[in-house]
């Protein structure tokens, strides 16, 4: 007799996996080039880059300004305020994470995290603020939670 016992599947195998349990930050790759806002990072503050020519500033960390293509740029501290410009929340339970874009009161755009707070209470145009999460086994990554 032929044993006729379901046959493992991905939805199977979900089905009995143990919860994810909360989501790790994976460490951040670090450049020469943005050192110094990993170590600010890690020290609670948020920088920015700001072009000396166009006056532009802009994220993501990188020598070169990106709207002038100057390469004399230099790094400010941001005020670390801004506005949920887009989101979107994934998995569930205690493995949920929610992904923004945070247009900061600088002017320029960022992609983090929201944290510290319930995704279905987020909304576009919501006022957030920038906290530094420990990343495992690297340096803090700044993320958002209401303001």
């Amino acid at each position: 007799m032929t044993n006729m016992s379901t046959p493992a599947t991905p939805a199977n195998a979900a089905a009995k996996a143990p919860p994810a349990g909360p989501r790790k930050i994976p460490a951040p790759r670090t450049l020469p080039e943005s050192q110094p806002f990993w170590d600010a990072a890690d020290a609670g503050r948020l920088l920015l880059k700001v072009c000396l020519d166009c006056h532009a500033p802009h994220y993501y960390p990188r020598d070169i300004c990106p709207h002038c293509q100057s390469d004399r740029t230099e790094w400010r501290d941001a005020s670390g305020l801004g506005t949920i410009y887009s989101f979107s929340t994934m998995g569930k339970g205690e493995a949920a994470w929610t992904l923004a874009y945070i247009r900061l009161d600088e002017g320029v755009t960022m992609m983090s995290n929201l944290v510290d707070c319930d995704p279905r209470e987020v909304e576009i145009g919501q006022r957030v603020k920038v906290v530094f999460k420990p990343s495992d086994g690297g340096y803090a990554v700044p993320m958002f939670t209401p303001a």
